[in-house]
């Protein structure tokens, strides 16, 4: 059985140490994951928590790679969702041509358990890199942000 994967790429109108502050700060996280936080140092080996609005740990993982702001890579392992622990990589590249005013951002979620259903993983990250790219380019979350 294949394993299956989410990828996806996205444009956004920012810099990027600026995508790469949004991605890796906990009071920026919280406008465009749903109130969530991303609890970690963000060194190789460290742990992370994605806290929801009550506090409580919804996704432990571990840092397995931080180069900023170009590479970051951490494991996943949903608390409320089961399953076997996978990896998630945003990787950050101006785009050419745009003075360092455009960056293309691609995340790859993978290594899934054989026959794994992500179809809840796509749906949340869909709503989150939207999110986020509509947080950087406007100010502002999009009203449809989930909460809780």
């Amino acid at each position: 059985m294949d394993k299956p994967q989410f990828v996806y790429t996205l444009f956004i109108a920012t810099t990027p140490e600026k995508l790469w502050t949004a991605l890796t700060t906990p009071e920026f996280t919280q406008q465009y994951w749903g109130g969530r936080r991303h609890e970690t140092d963000w060194q190789v080996g460290s742990p992370l928590k994605i806290l929801k609005p009550d506090g409580n740990a919804e996704v432990e993982g571990e840092i397995l790679t931080c180069d900023p702001p170009k590479v970051l890579a951490y494991s996943w392992q949903s608390l409320t969702l089961g399953g076997e622990p996978s990896r998630v990589t945003f990787e950050l590249s101006p785009y050419p041509a745009t003075e360092g005013s455009i960056v293309m951002l691609k995340i790859t979620h993978d290594e899934f358990a054989p026959g794994a259903n992500i179809t809840l993983t796509s749906m949340g990250w869909m709503a989150i890199l939207n999110n986020l790219k509509t947080l950087l380019e406007t100010g502002k979350p999009l009203a449809y942000a989930w909460r809780g």
